[in-house]
């Protein structure tokens, strides 16, 4: 019985891990945890109301994803992304994503290709509903299974490394100008290309929402004089 309480115990720990681990992403799309600033497990546990251990857990988790660095003695940085960063991270998608869409549209059988109909009209709709997290997770389902239709498991990981590295925060203010919802329908056109048969729109319309995902991710020209967020987690000097 002891090995079966224990084995509970530590299930109870990942699913509280996890959960914080949520929490912080959403935290980073809302723009509360600001790229740069150094925030502590012990404080932000107090903001969420849990002990450290799963927080810095969490952390740990999110330094793998390459979302926050470790800072000996005083917690974690939130990891700025430069704009040459996403340039670059933009250019490798590219030269993966785009000739494989090609390839998916004039190989995959379109049963497989319909599968991913109910994914793009959950972007769509969590755009529609302002549910951040959920376009997040959403697109990232529809783009990596889309890939994984090649048959290519490390092509699969490499974007899926990409797209871990490029910036996840400040969200809500595109969101509040309603941009999110032209990238997200994007995603239904591209279906419909692809069941048609049609690889070479397929690709520009892989290379054209690219572009646009990267234009969803540059720095908004009044960023310095956006609101400073309702509540500061976690924070140290």
């Amino acid at each position: 019985m002891g090995d079966l309480k224990r084995r509970h115990l530590i299930t109870a720990q990942e699913r509280l891990r996890d959960q914080v681990a949520h929490a912080l992403r959403a935290a980073l799309v809302a723009g509360e945890l600001r790229p740069g600033q150094v925030y502590s497990a012990p404080g932000l546990a107090a903001d969420f109301g849990v002990s450290a251990t799963p927080v810095r857990e969490a952390m740990l988790d999110l330094a793998r994803e390459g979302l926050v660095e470790p800072v000996r003695n005083k917690g974690f940085r939130i990891t700025e992304v430069s704009e040459r960063d996403l340039d670059q991270y933009t250019e490798i998608r590219l030269l993966i994503e785009v000739p494989t869409v090609g390839r998916v549209a004039r190989e995959a059988a379109p049963e497989d290709l319909e599968a991913l109909r109910p994914i793009a009209e959950e972007i769509v709709e969590a755009a529609r509903e302002h549910d951040l997290i959920g376009y997040l997770e959403a697109d990232r389902r529809f783009h990596l299974t889309l890939l994984g239709l090649a048959g290519n498991e490390r092509l699969v990981e490499t974007v899926g490394e990409l797209r871990k590295r490029s910036r996840l925060y400040g969200l809500t203010l595109l969101d509040e100008r309603n941009a999110l919802l032209p990238s997200a329908e994007e995603h239904l056109e591209l279906l419909d290309l692809m069941l048609a048969g049609d690889a070479a729109a397929a690709e520009a319309c892989m290379t054209r929402h690219l572009g646009h995902v990267r234009s969803l991710w540059a720095r908004p020209d009044d960023e310095a004089e956006a609101p400073a967020p309702r509540r500061r987690l976690g924070a140290t000097s």
